[in-house]
């Protein structure tokens, strides 16, 4: 096999390692029905996931050489990642896991499984009534003065302060039920189910340098 072509595979797999991308997993019982609760760390256990009703969890820096930590009923299971990137868990009913595979589909979510107790960031949880309740109808104008820090210029660009962008965009990324978009234009207020505020975006990489305010639209829960 051509050397050359080894040298680059071998850099790439060294680069996935090192990368920061969502990691995304469901974890079901033996009949598929989905195990609500369950703690999911690599290494460290105070910085975890949760699954959520549907089973699902979402975690970020995993490498390809890591394991998962599955705690279920007090007892921990250890799977290995071994390069995947995506996991769906099956969990047998006498105990133990009895499957546990990468689904392709489950990387194309993105961050949508990360819950916000796997990392300590600070962040501002707001609902829709209290947005509701400020009187505005532009989703931004509303949160001004709900989030400390947060700042709307003349020009109407928006800023975070204490958002870590030296290098990186000063203004915030806008994601709505998962999804970037430029901008809030064209959302009803009162469709907001919650909105959450991270001045300290990492998990949606550079682009997420001047932090990041996440939409919940009543539509996406």
């Amino acid at each position: 096999m051509n050397r050359n072509y080894l040298l680059a595979a071998a850099a790439m797999t060294c680069l996935w390692a090192a990368a920061s991308t969502p990691f995304n997993g469901i974890i079901t019982r033996n009949d598929f029905t989905p195990m609500k609760g369950v703690k999911v760390y690599v290494t460290d256990p105070h910085k975890y996931s949760k699954t959520d009703k549907h089973g699902r969890f979402g975690l970020t820096d995993v490498a390809a050489t890591d394991s998962l930590h599955i705690v279920v009923k007090k007892q921990t299971y250890v799977i290995p990642v071994d390069s995947a990137r995506s996991m769906r868990i099956v969990v047998a009913d006498e105990g133990g896991i009895k499957n546990a595979y990468e689904d392709p589909e489950l990387v194309d979510m993105g961050y949508g499984f990360v819950s916000r107790r796997e990392y300590n960031s600070p962040t501002s949880g707001i609902s829709g009534d209290r947005l509701v309740a400020t009187g505005r109808s532009d989703i931004l104008d509303a949160l001004v003065g709900l989030v400390p820090g947060l700042e709307r210029k003349n020009n109407g660009t928006v800023q975070l302060r204490g958002a870590n962008s030296l290098t990186g965009p000063t203004e915030p990324l806008y994601v709505v039920d998962g999804v970037i978009v430029p901008d809030f234009g064209g959302i009803n207020i009162h469709q907001v189910e919650s909105v959450e505020v991270l001045k300290d975006g990492s998990i949606y990489g550079s682009r997420g340098a001047g932090g990041a305010i996440i939409v919940k639209t009543k539509r996406g829960r």
